[in-house]
């Protein structure tokens, strides 16, 4: 294969291999080799100043390593990100292709679904949160011209439509109710008892109706053997089989509601630097989503925006963006390896937009190797409290339902590497 170096179940493509320095070309082959090394990475392999030291990690004969400078070093360390990126972009290319089939046939069995189609470029609808588990977004359709309301106080129904002798709990942090009356354009789909009580849409209703057609569609497409239902109420999660791996993807349906902006999110905040006035208003602009992952509340969602923010980092030049994959990286190499990992990369962007709103200098972002640090320290204070807040609604924690114990472990991990920089992990 010319254009491809096969490395077991990875891939090196030309695009990868283009981010190799030109001196570096004799160790390709070296590279190559020490492929299952390079998951292992130590994490003084990123602090390395010293070339020779660098190389020895990776096992790199003498001889080549003498015409390596430092930039160099870093490049060839980096590389290693390249190829976690490249891991991905192959895993979510087969996965589309599995989407694209199911949800085509879930719109033709129930219209308020649309189809999730394959993309050869980026999709907005495919969010990773780990290497091996993706939330997917499928948007509804027959709901148009959303309007803020007046949340109602109390609700008294369970899921079956019964009226309960106490009210539901009210929606708090990123949650919220949802009227069909607050569209002024609704179908009437979306008033039938499948879905709606007493004039709410309900998500948990939804998901019931979304499950059973995506049960069907399985069947239908002839994916039995390549897909699979996973046991996780109330949301709708699924196991794909790729080349690779097993990948385990949320299937959440959304309400799309373009140039809105919720009163729940009070961003920007007063007297902040970054992003600029007219990057605010652009990211505002794009609006946010209602996504059906629990039983009665909407989840609030920011992908596009936050999407735009990541789009618009390093216009000054830094490498804020460079600091997140390696963090992301050595995240998922050491720290917090795992299927369902308790940190995800939504909490890692979420730790570098607040430590960009704290930093907003580009003098902040020019080195390398303070700004991973400084990165490294707002992710071990987040953890270590149990805390971090969305950034777009501050009152909701992120970390609320994750795993105290699994929490604490991780904060030991980067406390011990953040005293110790220079020694891996044992």
């Amino acid at each position: 294969m010319d254009s491809q170096l096969q490395l077991g179940n990875e891939t090196l493509s030309e695009d990868a291999k283009r981010h190799v320095p030109g001196r570096l070309a004799q160790l390709q082959r070296n590279f190559v080799q020490t492929v299952a090394l390079l998951r292992k990475m130590p994490a003084r392999v990123l602090h390395c100043r010293k070339p020779r030291a660098a190389a020895a990690l990776l096992g790199i004969d003498r001889e080549a390593a003498k015409s390596l400078t430092e930039e160099d070093a870093e490049d060839f360390l980096l590389s290693k990100v390249d190829l976690r990126r490249q891991q991905i972009s192959q895993t979510v290319d087969e996965v589309q292709k599995v989407i694209d089939q199911l949800t085509t046939e879930i719109s033709r069995q129930d219209v308020r679904f649309q189809a999730v189609p394959y993309s050869d470029t980026y999709n907005e609808n495919i969010k990773v949160l780990a290497p091996t588990q993706l939330l997917i977004t499928v948007p509804v359709r027959g709901v148009a011209g959303y309007r803020e309301a007046r949340e109602q106080p109390w609700r008294y129904y369970n899921l079956k439509g019964a009226r309960l002798s106490c009210p539901l709990r009210a929606p708090e942090g990123l949650q919220q109710w949802l009227c069909v009356e607050q569209f002024m354009k609704n179908t009437w789909q979306w008033h039938q008892a499948d879905v709606n009580i007493e004039g709410d849409i309900v998500p948990g209703k939804v998901l019931q109706v979304f499950r059973q057609l995506v049960e069907k569609a399985i069947t239908t497409c002839h994916l039995s053997g390549k897909v699979s239902m996973l046991a996780n109420s109330p949301a709708v999660w699924v196991a794909v089989e790729t080349s690779t791996c097993q990948v385990e993807i949320e299937l959440a349906p959304t309400v799309e509601i373009p140039t809105a902006w919720p009163e729940k999110a009070q961003w920007p905040r007063c007297l902040k630097r970054w992003p600029s006035p007219e990057q605010v208003e652009c990211i505002k602009s794009f609006g946010f989503n209602l996504l059906a992952r629990s039983s009665y509340h909407w989840e609030l969602s920011f992908s596009q925006a936050e999407q735009m923010l990541l789009e618009q980092l390093d216009e000054d030049g830094g490498c804020r963006r460079q600091c997140l994959r390696a963090l992301r990286q050595r995240l998922e190499d050491v720290w917090c390896p795992g299927r369902r990992p308790v940190i995800t990369s939504h909490h890692l962007q979420t730790v570098l937009f607040w430590t960009c709103e704290k930093y907003p200098h580009s003098k902040d972002w020019r080195e390398f190797q303070s700004a991973f640090q400084r990165l490294l320290r707002k992710l071990h204070k987040c953890v270590s409290q149990h805390f971090l807040k969305h950034y777009f609604v501050p009152r909701s924690n992120l970390l609320q339902s994750a795993s105290s114990s699994e929490l604490d472990s991780l904060a030991l991990k980067l406390a011990f590497f953040l005293k110790n920089p220079q020694i891996s992990l044992p």
